[in-house]
């Protein structure tokens, strides 16, 4: 017996087998040849009853299936690679609780845990004790572990901030990240000037360099275009402010991280943005400032290397610099937007005090903020708090310079502001969630920290 055979001999016991049916499997007769997609689902099933081990009551014909394909011209390529990486991992795993003695004993109380439990959430927990520790001790005591969490994260204000923001629209830098990639084979550009689609057509050409997880296609309709929706409920929340304090006269200034797929569109999505934007509603009450790594890398040179090349910080502040940009790493769009923050304190406006960056799939849904909590997204930002200074639950020193607001997802907006968009799971979980269920430790710190004041 290895490692996995316990977890994947539980998670995959044939239909009817057991009360709690996860994933059961099922094998098809050798001699069907089914259709390919039938095929593929089958390959797959029989991979994974042959990690389960030979316990498993269909462990001998996972064993035929997989070798029968393996000689077959058509599926032997895939068929070995199931029945080599099988036997890779099993020996990864023996070789890895021969040096970790601890690693093994936890392998081994979960071995013992699933033989016994007697409930779904004993079984998750024993399985995520391995695979997910983070996970462990959550379900099912969801509120003892909301009040250790908040115990935890309880601080002591002793000084509030003595010069909070008073006027957000003037001395708060807002940002934002705008992921481009190229057009649907669908899309439809015809309204995009003749000299765009020529070089984005040639750009179509061009190896893609980096790869996000939600980019904005050029040319997708304007109901489906992340960045308008954004801009749009941005500029819709200082209107807002305004008919609440009229005089409030300075439009917002937004710094836009462009990153792109490709290269070439680090020189198109400035072109994109600008037509895109005149295309659509007015978004009068906004400065929109965006940044290419081609912008980043004029900044570099025109404005960056000359400082340092006066300054006693040498090389390794050059080096710096590879960190300072748009493209490639999530990391460094988010490092920018921080770090382009002073560099407009100084060289733009010193009345910048903050920064604050949004999510453009994220709005402030103004209304409700007023009703429910008294202040708007603006008023919530003049908190003394935002730059108070205290002492954490181990009595450490701290500075809360980092304010953040909770999320509610728009089909709850009716419940109030203080719906949580992360919520704990129900009686059952799904297959994939037995073995990594990032949502549960996301829903504890949800419900801890939600507006908790």
């Amino acid at each position: 017996m290895t490692a996995l055979n316990p977890i994947l001999n539980f998670l995959t016991q044939p239909a009817g087998s057991k009360a709690t049916e996860i994933l059961p499997l099922e094998m098809p007769g050798l001699a069907d040849w089914l259709d390919t997609n039938s095929i593929l689902q089958t390959l797959n099933s029989a991979f994974l009853i042959l990690l389960a081990g030979d316990q498993h009551p269909q462990y001998a014909e996972a064993q035929t299936y997989l070798d029968k394909l393996s000689a077959s011209p058509e599926w032997q390529t895939s068929a070995q690679f199931y029945l080599q990486s099988a036997e890779l991992i099993t020996q990864e795993l023996e070789q890895a609780c021969e040096k970790d003695a601890a690693l093994k004993l936890n392998l081994e109380q979960m071995a013992a845990t699933l033989e016994t439990a007697k409930d779904e959430v004993a079984a998750a927990n024993a399985v995520w004790s391995v695979l997910f520790p983070e996970g462990t001790g959550i379900w099912g005591q969801e509120t003892e572990r909301v009040d250790e969490l908040r115990t935890q994260r309880t601080v002591t204000v002793e000084q509030l901030n003595p010069h909070p923001i008073e006027n957000p629209a003037k001395q708060v830098l807002f940002t934002s990240n705008a992921l481009l990639t190229m057009p649907l084979g669908s899309a439809d550009l015809s309204n995009f000037d003749a000299d765009f689609q020529s070089q984005l057509a040639e750009a179509a050409d061009d190896p893609q360099l980096y790869w996000y997880d939600h980019p904005i296609p050029i040319g997708i309709a304007e109901e489906s275009n992340e960045i308008l929706y954004g801009l749009k409920h941005l500029n819709h929340a200082v209107e807002f402010e305004r008919q609440q304090q009229p005089d409030i006269t300075d439009k917002v200034n937004c710094v836009l991280s462009v990153s792109v797929t490709h290269e070439r569109l680090q020189t198109l999505g400035k072109s994109y943005l600008k037509q895109v934007l005149a295309a659509s509603e007015p978004l009068d009450q906004l400065n929109i400032f965006a940044f290419t790594e081609t912008d980043t890398n004029s900044l570099i040179e025109k404005v960056l290397l000359p400082i340092l090349e006066h300054s006693s910080l040498g090389d390794d502040a050059k080096a710096m610099l590879s960190v300072f940009g748009v493209d490639g790493r999530y990391g460094r769009h988010y490092s920018f937007l921080k770090a382009i923050v002073p560099l407009w304190y100084v060289f733009v406006d010193p009345e910048i005090n903050a920064t604050f960056k949004i999510d453009l799939d994220q709005v402030f849904p103004q209304a409700e903020l007023l009703e429910q909590t008294g202040a708007t997204a603006f008023g919530h930002l003049k908190t003394p708090l935002w730059g108070a200074t205290g002492k954490d639950s181990a009595d450490h020193p701290i500075e809360l310079g980092m304010s953040a607001g909770a999320l509610v997802n728009q089909r709850d907006i009716h419940k109030g502001v203080f719906t949580p968009d992360v919520t704990f799971p129900g009686s059952t979980l799904n297959p994939d969630e037995y073995v990594f269920f990032s949502k549960l430790p996301q829903a504890l710190s949800t419900e801890a920290e939600m507006m908790t004041r």
